[in-house]
């Protein structure tokens, strides 16, 4: 589930885990921070970010960085 911007308490990390995503690695993007996990931060799964063909998409919040094409590395 993905948190609301208003329910933001730690800094996180979304990883989109939509079809084109998906397609391109995602669920390994986000299965290494699940692994790492770390200190201080919050893990998510997200929906579409709307950035399809950039991805593995990760948004990383409150800051509101974006990195396309992260590989699991």
């Amino acid at each position: 589930a993905s948190p609301s911007k208003n329910a933001l308490t730690l800094p996180c990390v979304l990883v989109c885990q939509y079809r084109t995503c998906r397609k391109q690695g995602a669920a390994a993007v986000l299965a290494q921070f699940q692994h790492l996990q770390p200190q201080g931060w919050a893990i998510y799964r997200s929906g579409c970010l709307g950035q399809c063909g950039n991805g593995p998409m990760v948004r990383i919040l409150p800051e509101d960085v974006w990195y396309g094409r992260v590989q699991p590395e």
